[in-house]
């Protein structure tokens, strides 16, 4: 919900500044918070509300206003990502999918065809066949020409060992060209660690604008106070009051969901993401990892360079330098004993002393995110982290990402997303919209008169001045700017006050 207080306050037209009183029936049709009210604590010596509606709706003013282009952006962008994932599908079919054979050929001759292909680089993961018809990946790393934060990917046909072609590839979740374009666009808008920054103010205000509207909207005086008044727009209202109405009702509905994407967003940004994570580790909530550690002896003389593993590029169990080891098919056959069903990626020892890693990457529900530790000389399992034993932040964090992502789910979770990315769309259009229809003759977009903290009482403006900082702290991207906006209304006031054009508060 953003750039728009969802009703006007004292001093919003010509007629507050021509004297009207403040409670009269016009202001209580509008929703606004004239001071000459009781029951509903709109005015002094009522509630608290009284003093903070006035300034909830100032800071959804500004906020909206100020951040909602951030907001609009990061929306359209999510739009874009939302849809990149059947559209991958459609863009890569050739290289994703094959027909399905008669029986799979063993992994290792599979990333033999793919070596042959390909014998630049590194190879730093394989990730088998996970269902019929698809196709194998075998990642590699160091490939010149190819980011150093992406691999290169190539597809094997897992029926014929046939390469059927290579692309580069991001993250955990195997994004290819056009979604990882999509997705670093959102997330950054290509402008590297700077360009993040973007969605970090996106993401630490939106819960603020969001929350601040469904208050406003459910707290507006009404005709009728019945669900139907509160939950769905106005269809008999014109001008302002209908754009009121539609911004009103279609933010109450998508609240809970915008609050979810600020939350998310907010556990990998930059700033509060670090600060979200250092409460995680102060907690003990961490993602646990599997210890890739062999140990000394004999496994430590294990040396893996230059993308020639035993085992991987030749294609079975075999010697290398004098050292055994077990081979990729061996590998596969004992995770999957350890009920590490499909899809799984395997990274071979990263170094002298360390095992493979066979882990799940099933990011739908449920998930799938157990991991063993194998060593290559002997084909034991040495490690097993199981999702299940996860502590519990580290499982909510798993899944909030998961589904802000649009993985969980699956299309339905990618639908659900699309659908939340127009609708604040709309909002954010719908409140540009209000703030232009309050434009009177030669002005427009008139703020609520600053000065309304004066009314809120002592006992509850310190501790909320308390929160608000501590707030503030953890995400900086809203402290920051909710700082600038004070001292930015305090100067402007003062300016007005010593010219003599300050509204009386």
């Amino acid at each position: 919900m953003s750039a728009e207080p969802l009703a006007p306050a004292t001093g919003d037209s010509p007629d507050d500044a021509a004297g009207r009183k403040p409670d009269s029936p016009a202001d209580a049709e509008s929703g606004g918070s004239g001071t000459g009210s009781t029951s509903d604590g709109s005015g002094p010596g009522g509630s608290v509300w009284a003093g903070l509606r006035p300034l909830v709706l100032r800071l959804h003013f500004y906020a909206g206003v100020l951040v909602a282009p951030f907001l609009l952006v990061a929306a359209a962008t999510g739009l874009l990502y939302a849809g990149s994932f059947p559209a991958e599908k459609l863009v890569y079919a050739h290289e994703l999918r094959v027909p399905v054979g008669d029986r799979e050929l063993p992994i290792s001759e599979q990333v033999a065809a793919a070596r042959k292909a390909h014998p630049e680089g590194e190879i730093s993961a394989v990730r088998p066949s996970p269902e019929d018809g698809a196709t194998t990946r075998v990642l590699l790393s160091g490939v010149k020409g190819v980011d150093p934060d992406h691999t290169l990917a190539v597809f094997v046909d897992p029926y014929t060992g046939k390469a059927r072609g290579a692309l580069e590839q991001y993250g955990s979740t195997g994004a290819l060209p056009l979604r990882t374009w999509i997705d670093e666009f959102h997330r950054d808008l290509h402008l590297g660690q700077t360009g993040r920054l973007y969605s970090e103010l996106a993401a630490s205000w939106l819960w603020v604008i969001a929350l601040g509207g469904v208050v406003l909207w459910l707290s507006r005086r009404r005709k009728k106070r019945t669900l139907r008044a509160v939950a769905l727009p106005d269809r008999t209202a014109t001008g302002r009051k209908r754009t009121m109405s539609f911004h009103g009702a279609v933010g109450l509905w998508v609240a809970l969901g915008l609050l979810f994407l600020s939350a998310t967003g907010l556990t990998w940004s930059t700033y509060a993401g670090a600060n979200v994570e250092d409460l995680r580790t102060a907690l003990g909530q961490t993602t646990p990892t599997v210890s890739a550690t062999v140990g000394g002896g004999e496994h430590a003389g294990h040396h893996r360079g230059s993308g020639s593993m035993p085992g991987m590029d030749m294609g079975g169990t075999g010697e290398a330098a004098g050292h055994t080891d077990v081979g990729l098919d061996r590998v596969l056959k004992t995770a999957h004993a350890q009920d590490l069903d499909n899809p799984v990626e395997i990274v071979p020892p990263a170094e002298p002393g360390s095992a493979y890693v066979v882990s799940q990457i099933q990011r739908s529900w449920p998930e799938k995110q157990d991991s063993v530790a194998i060593d290559p000389a002997t084909g034991e399992v040495t490690d097993v982290q199981r999702f299940a034993d996860y502590p519990v932040l580290a499982k909510l964090t798993r899944w909030g990402i998961d589904l802000h992502t649009g993985n969980l789910f699956g299309l339905v979770n990618q639908i659900a997303l699309a659908a939340l990315a127009l609708a604040l769309i709309f909002l954010i259009v719908w409140g540009y919209r209000m703030w232009w229809q309050r434009g009177r003759a030669s002005a427009f977009g008139r703020p609520i008169p600053r000065g309304a903290w004066r009314r809120v009482p002592l006992y509850a403006l310190l501790p909320l001045a308390a929160v608000t900082a501590a707030i503030g702290y953890y995400l900086p991207l809203l402290g920051i700017p909710l700082a600038a906006f004070l001292a930015v209304d305090i100067v402007a006031g003062e300016i007005a006050r010593r010219r003599g054009t300050a509204p009386v508060a």
